[in-house]
């Protein structure tokens, strides 16, 4: 059997990055990026799809009578309807442990960038604030060690003990969070109100789902009596995005590194983006997965886990 295989947002991967043909009998079609008007024509007779941001829903997925698996380009699968996947026999893969150096290396270089007031210093000395102050230093921003601060992280997965374990070697006290609203606990996780009151860094790396969405919102701002960082490299979604601008400028928490937006790009309206006249904020384009090495081992393991399906020996399944 030779199966037809499409990659609707080729573009989604860096252009140096190789990705292989598999090794089987297939026609491979790839485009840099498909809209939903374009889904139908293009999918028709695919057998195997590949797409990393573009949606695939029932609606979609029901009129591919020949689709035997959806490839996802990436961890998070919930640009696909799953659910309708599994009662279909349609397989749905995904990619696991790609970026646990580049996205906690992300991580910190946000921390580090906000602790220390990096952008800040660097806008004044452009400005020319340095011979202004008339001697070999001036301390218009604090700067703040890491070491000894006390770091909450939200999502225990292997990206987020990635990060723990440099925090630990950075000197910082670690605290997994609890799942909000959860009131029994294990012994390795500290409650969701005393991460929220305690930290001095916040960095978020759990999934988008219904309970976890805008978890983080006005209430939290206002209960987190230590002004910490807050830090997203996970989703979009997960802080309600009208409430941190607020926060920020009301100086409830010392500043923001976010990576993730709601919808991306930026929409009109979204504000965030009117942040960034803020020193304490920064926003980066999705980029923290997206290392030269990490993005070649994404590439890798999506046509093995494609080669590992039609072998008959699946990987990385998650239906």
């Amino acid at each position: 059997m030779s199966h037809r295989i499409v990659f609707l947002d080729r573009d989604t991967i860096a252009p140096p990055v190789k990705v292989r043909r598999p090794d089987f009998a297939h026609t491979w079609t790839e485009y840099p990026r498909t809209a939903a008007d374009e889904l139908a024509g293009r999918l028709e007779g695919a057998s195997i799809v590949i797409t990393n941001k573009v949606a695939l829903r029932e609606q979609v997925l029901a009129a591919l009578p020949t689709l035997k698996l959806v490839a996802v380009a990436a961890t998070g699968t919930d640009v696909v309807d799953v659910g309708w996947c599994r009662d279909h026999g349609v397989a749905v893969s995904n990619i696991r442990g790609y970026a646990v150096n580049t996205v906690p290396e992300h991580t910190f270089a946000l921390i580090f960038a906000l602790r220390r007031n990096l952008f800040a210093y660097r806008e004044a000395v452009r400005r020319g604030r340095w011979q202004e102050s008339g001697q070999f230093c001036f301390f218009d921003y604090p700067i703040r060690d890491l070491a000894g601060s006390r770091l909450g992280i939200v999502g225990k997965g292997v990206l987020g003990q990635r990060v723990a374990e440099i925090g630990r070697a950075l000197g910082m006290r670690i605290m997994f969070a609890a799942r909000k609203g959860s009131s029994g606990i294990g012994p390795v996780y500290t409650p969701w109100d005393e991460v929220l009151e305690t930290s001095d860094v916040i960095t978020l790396h759990s999934p988008l789902m219904p309970s976890t969405r805008n978890m983080i919102a006005m209430p939290e701002f206002r209960a987190m009596k230590r002004r910490p960082l807050l830090i997203n490299t996970a989703r979009g979604g997960l802080v309600d995005e009208a409430d941190l601008a607020a926060a920020l400028r009301e100086g409830l928490i010392a500043g923001a590194g976010f990576d993730v937006l709601t919808a991306e790009p930026p929409v009109e309206g979204n504000p965030l983006p009117g942040l960034l006249d803020l020193p304490n904020f920064i926003l980066t384009p999705h980029v923290a997965w997206a290392s030269d090495e990490a993005m070649q081992t994404l590439a890798d393991q999506l046509i093995d886990n494609i080669e590992n399906f039609v072998s008959g020996q699946p990987s990385n399944l998650v239906t």
